[in-house]
């Protein structure tokens, strides 16, 4: 298999195993007009099995997104061929508009303007709670 490297843009990699296609979702780059390549499987001394994508385009990225699908992966920012920055990727301590409560009595649901702000209550086992009613946030 053969994918072109990039001249400017962003790899993210030591993505875990099956976690790429949710990260390319909530990223939202299905709607970018660059050329996005996804490689699933990829054989990793560190990871036994990971996921990597490449976006040939220089973008922002929401890194509090990465950092709640996977926070073991990192982000590589390409320039003129180079790697400009190296980006550990850590969970966020606060999630806004990432996840959504599903609580049918929390306020977010019913007003729609209401940001969906979702705090870090238990890094071990990966878990949010919503800001408003507390909920526990459904897994990925």
């Amino acid at each position: 298999m053969n994918v072109d490297s990039i001249r400017d843009g962003i790899v993210i990699d030591h993505i875990a195993a099956g976690c790429g296609m949710k990260l390319y979702r909530l990223l939202g780059l299905e709607s970018l007009e660059a050329p996005v390549a996804m490689i699933t499987n990829v054989v990793s001394r560190k990871l036994g099995r990971k996921d990597i994508i490449k976006v040939d385009a220089a973008i922002d990225v929401d890194l509090d997104i990465i950092g709640y699908v996977d926070p073991g992966a990192t982000v590589n920012i390409i320039r003129n061929g180079e790697l400009k920055e190296k980006k550990r990727i850590e969970m966020p301590e606060k999630l806004v508009n990432v996840i959504f409560c599903k609580n049918p009595r929390c306020i977010s649901s019913c007003e729609q303007e209401l940001d969906q702000v979702f705090h870090l209550t238990d890094r071990e086992k990966k878990e949010y709670r919503c800001a408003y009613c507390e909920a526990k946030a459904s897994s990925l």
